[in-house]
């Protein structure tokens, strides 16, 4: 049994150790720069205030231009070509102009680069050099699947001092990512070898859901191996551990038994990343529950909450339904709005927020036995935060489900089970050390971080050199052949 351990080991360690340093090193990158996104930070302080004057057709009437039956949330925001709906349902957007309620999607580039440059400029961005690079389905940054609903989007180079480029899509117009030059040098030894990333294989989820599943599972059985016969060779020397190889196997001995609880749950949690509901729970919505939570609602009533005036200073007003009850609200910051509900009046900024008991009148209808929701504390240990700073997060708990509700938009943050509860430590606990006691001290985690990978990626080098040397002993005996190689043994 023995003999079989080694000889799997041996050879799946020779597969993977470029594997495993890759991913140490690429590890500590990824702690410190993560993959391209637009932040709502970015993204909101790139919009300008609504010009109502254009505004000529009412939220119900662009509801019925978009053709989207299942509408949920409908956005009034302002681009280069005038104010437009962004109308969405659960899986798809679209646009539809203010003025008249034609299609608001883009096909022309002139288009795409104005909505950039105006983007660019409110951010205090230079946009003089803007020009589009591409018009595509994929790239190496917009691979995740949350751009499904934009594709095919417009790339457009900035030509700014930080290389910035913008993604514009071509179905509402919004500006839905951004990269810069030092983002993009990054990421490329960073999140893109870390994840296996090339855009070949990540623009079929599928197929790279797979492919790295089993790599990592491999890997696993590859450092579980490895821990066993580490273990089982250790010799006591005068009261120390030592062990009976010397040179590079010594080392290798030696650091992995140093290293060996951190490669194991590193590697597992890294694996249980792809786990994709194979062990664990995805916290989706079942369909009941998404019956509930999505239900499109009656557009025509949101004519009552235009009764209440929209400042002038609005940057994004959005109109939600939230538990059979339409709602209205204003977003003049990042951080202010005001949220008004059909047949009331609007509420100030210290109350510009869904309450409790709005909350526990939804999650009644999405559980049994649901608790009164209590805001969610920055410590939690299963966090959340909303889209808006300082909005309130509420949790409630019905028995072992727990729903985190967004206090600003109504928008379900998470689900947590039994079963997602538990991969949140198994995996994120895990794999990115945030532990709610080393997230009050980051600069703590931040050494750990990078300690821990370093010492994995010295482990891995060591299995790098064996394994070259291995390689370059069966080879040669190949070539010499093995009745030869035994008589110059």
């Amino acid at each position: 049994m023995m003999s079989v351990i080694v000889l799997l080991h041996r050879w799946l360690g020779i597969a993977f150790c470029l594997l495993f340093a890759m991913w140490f090193a690429t590890g500590i990158v990824m702690h410190f720069v993560p993959f391209p996104s637009l932040t709502e930070a970015e993204r909101f302080a790139g919009l300008a205030p609504v010009d109502r004057a254009e505004v000529r057709i009412a939220v119900a009437d662009a509801v019925t231009a978009s053709g989207i039956g299942d509408a949920t949330r409908v956005r009034l925001i302002q681009r280069s070509d005038g104010p437009v709906y962004i109308v969405s349902a659960p899986s798809r957007a679209g646009a539809v102009r203010a003025s008249d309620g034609g299609d608001a999607s883009v096909a022309s580039s002139d288009i795409a680069l104005a909505i950039a440059r105006d983007h660019a400029r409110s951010r205090g961005l230079d946009a003089a050099r803007a020009a589009i690079v591409a018009r595509a389905g994929y790239d190496q940054w917009s691979v995740p699947n949350g751009f499904d609903r934009h594709r095919p989007l417009f790339r457009i180079a900035l030509g700014d001092a930080a290389a910035t480029e913008v993604y514009v899509s071509s179905l509402t117009g919004e500006i839905v990512l951004d990269t810069t030059r030092s983002e993009r040098g990054w990421n490329l030894v960073g999140s893109v070898l870390h994840w296996i990333y090339p855009t070949i294989l990540r623009s079929n989820w599928w197929l790279w859901d797979r492919v790295v599943w089993t790599l990592s599972l491999l890997a696993l059985i590859a450092a579980l191996l490895g821990a066993v016969l580490g273990l089982t060779r250790i010799k006591l020397r005068g009261g120390l551990i030592g062990s009976p190889y010397r040179g590079w196997h010594a080392l290798h001995h030696l650091i992995g038994l140093a290293a060996t609880v951190f490669v194991l749950t590193w590697i597992f949690s890294g694996w249980l990343s792809m786990d994709h509901g194979r062990l664990f729970s995805r916290g989706q919505l079942t369909s009941a529950e998404a019956g509930v939570m999505n239900a499109s609602p009656n557009w025509t009533a949101a004519a009552s909450l235009n009764r209440q005036p929209i400042s002038l200073s609005a940057r994004e007003i959005e109109w939600f339904a939230f538990n059979g009850n339409l709602y209205r609200r204003d977003r003049m910051g990042l951080a202010g709005q005001t949220l008004i509900e059909a047949g009331d009046a609007p509420r100030d900024r210290s109350t510009g927020f869904l309450d409790a008991h709005e909350l526990r009148g939804l999650t009644a209808r999405l559980a049994a036995g649901c608790g009164v929701p209590s805001v969610l504390a920055d410590s939690d240990d299963y966090p959340a935060q909303s889209t808006v700073p300082g909005a309130p997060v509420y949790r409630s708990r019905c028995g072992d489900l727990w729903f985190d509700i967004d206090g600003a938009d109504g928008n379900l943050l998470q689900r947590l089970d039994s079963s997602r509860r538990a991969y949140r430590w198994f995996y994120g606990a895990l794999h990115t050390l945030d532990f709610p006691a080393l997230m009050a001290h980051p600069r703590l985690r931040d050494v750990l971080i990078v300690g821990l990978c370093m010492l994995g990626l010295v482990f891995s080098v060591t299995g790098i050199v064996i394994g070259w040397r291995r390689l370059r002993f069966s080879l040669s005996v190949r070539a010499i052949g093995p009745g030869r190689s035994g008589r110059n043994a």
